[in-house]
């Protein structure tokens, strides 16, 4: 996968239209819980991300720690997953992802409730992301205190159209 050097500049969020209709693949940071919804329930809400992705419309933002999270949720025993079946899933996913390295001082995000949450806003800030899509309403009350948009999945799949 590759990682991406050059820098973007950073853009208030009151400025960065949420259209990508005109955008050759954008740059998305997807949190566990969308991409989740999107691999197990095919007739799901979020079903539609898949194909997103898997046709290069967007391109999935990933970190290592990001990653492992994916890996941890999927093996919930609520999911009922075997290793074969997390593997399946994860090969409808990371193979579209384009992975970016957070550096060793990460960059300030906003003060966030959830700990968990504060590795995609590195992220988000890291790779210069398009925008943060996300269910998660302690993410959500971060918009316009981030550099790209925050949007619900509904709101970016819309969006696209």
């Amino acid at each position: 996968m590759p990682v991406r050097g050059r820098a973007r500049p950073a853009r208030l969020a009151e400025e960065a239209a949420p259209s990508f209709e005109h955008q050759a693949s954008p740059r998305i940071v997807f949190d566990t819980n969308v991409v989740v919804s999107a691999l197990l329930f095919k007739a799901g809400r979020l079903a539609a991300l898949r194909a997103i992705w898997q046709t290069r419309r967007a391109t999935p933002l990933v970190s290592r720690a990001t990653t492992s999270e994916l890996l941890r949720v999927l093996a919930y025993p609520k999911f009922r997953l075997t290793v074969a079946e997390q593997n399946e899933l994860l090969d409808d996913f990371l193979p579209f992802a384009e992975v970016a390295v957070i550096p060793d001082l990460p960059p300030r995000t906003p003060r966030c409730r959830d700990p968990k949450d504060v590795p995609f806003l590195e992220l988000a800030i890291t790779a210069g992301a398009d925008a943060l899509v996300t269910g998660d309403a302690d993410l959500i009350a971060l918009q316009g205190k981030l550099p790209i948009p925050v949007l619900r999945p509904e709101e970016w799949m819309a969006s696209l159209s």
